[in-house]
């Protein structure tokens, strides 16, 4: 890698109350909000076993 490499900065965009913005605009609170969130894994351990049961 080069010593002089430049990169472009990537702007992480959200969806807010039915438009998108971008994360660097939020507050404190609403980034902390948005880095602590957790996602939902369709093809995780837990849900296999809920659509066992109830699928």
């Amino acid at each position: 890698m080069h010593s002089n490499t430049q990169r472009t900065r990537c702007e992480i965009y959200t969806r807010v109350m039915g438009y998108y913005r971008p994360v660097s605009q939020f507050n404190e609170g609403k980034k902390s909000e948005f880095y602590s969130r957790e996602y939902f894994d369709e093809h995780s351990s837990a849900n296999s076993r809920f659509m066992k049961e109830f699928g």
